[in-house]
């Protein structure tokens, strides 16, 4: 059996699956049919052309690499199922003369400058990330200070960005992994890395430098945005809120009252810089549960 005959039994195939797939469900290419979809291919094949093949001669010749062709009849039995007059019919309608081995050079390197057309335009693009700053306790854009953002890309330099007036950073890369520093006067610096994928949850929560912030009011005597941070948190925690001091090393937790926290976070003692909000619940606008840890 020679290269022609192998490669109109192949197309042969090809159009079998074509037509089978018309009216039944089964995977695209013939090799990997098992029982059941052989079983209701010999009903389909018996039901339009009135013939039979074995589930034998299937596996014979439609899941193995064959060294000579099946009997004529068979040929001619499966060229009408897929629509022809016989396999003469099939053969004719199909005819063209095979490629030459400089052909398939010519295919194969032409297959391989679009790949590589292809992989170069899918690695240029570009993911575009937007990340906005909200603080941890309140929720609310941090946008009366600008965030300091040190982005650290693979194998480069570091690159230096602010957060705009709406509190966000917008940046653009080839990367599908990105990782970046956040910091401010006023706020802890934290080490942040997202995927990608992953970015349709862009808000990042930052954690205020209470302490920082606290001197800075004590140092240059602002009382007035003192008492409008004490305010804030006033408005901001429940009345009834439970709040829960952890510490390490299973030594307990301790309760606060929403005075004695706020008092915590309002004065400038170093613990301030210690602080790590371990999770908060709000309701209606206002924390009514939350949960620290002084480090």
């Amino acid at each position: 059996m020679g290269k022609t005959d192998i490669f109109y039994f192949e197309l042969l195939k090809k159009e079998i699956v074509t037509a089978f797939l018309k009216t039944h469900s089964a995977p695209k290419t013939i090799e990997e049919w098992k029982g059941e979809e052989i079983v209701l291919f010999q009903e389909d094949l018996f039901d339009k052309v009135k013939g039979k093949v074995s589930e034998k001669w299937f596996y014979t010749y439609c899941k193995n690499s064959i060294d000579k062709l099946p009997r004529i009849d068979i040929l001619n039995l499966l060229s009408k199922y897929v629509g022809y007059k016989n396999w003469n019919d099939f053969v004719n309608q199909h005819h063209q003369p095979l490629p030459k081995k400089r052909s398939y050079m010519k295919i194969i390197i032409l297959m391989l400058a679009v790949g590589l057309v292809g992989w170069s335009l899918f690695k240029s693009r570009k993911n575009a990330y937007v990340f906005c700053f909200v603080d941890q306790i309140t929720d609310a854009p941090i946008t009366k200070t600008s965030l300091d953002i040190k982005v650290l890309p693979l194998n480069e330099s570091p690159l230096y960005f602010k957060t705009d007036n709406t509190g966000c950073f917008r940046y653009s890369t080839t990367e599908k992994q990105l990782t970046f520093v956040v910091s401010s006067p006023y706020h802890k610096t934290d080490t942040i890395r997202r995927s990608f994928s992953s970015n349709n949850n862009n808000t990042v929560r930052i954690a205020s430098d209470d302490y920082s912030l606290m001197l800075d009011y004590y140092v240059n005597n602002n009382v007035k945005d003192w008492k409008a941070h004490k305010t804030k948190l006033e408005n901001l925690i429940d009345a009834n809120a439970e709040i829960y001091r952890f510490y390490g090393n299973r030594l307990g937790v301790e309760i606060y009252s929403k005075t004695s926290f706020i008092q915590l976070i309002s004065t400038p003692a170093k613990s301030l810089e210690r602080i790590k909000i371990l999770d908060k619940s709000i309701r209606n606008g206002k924390i009514v549960k939350l949960k620290f840890i002084v480090k």
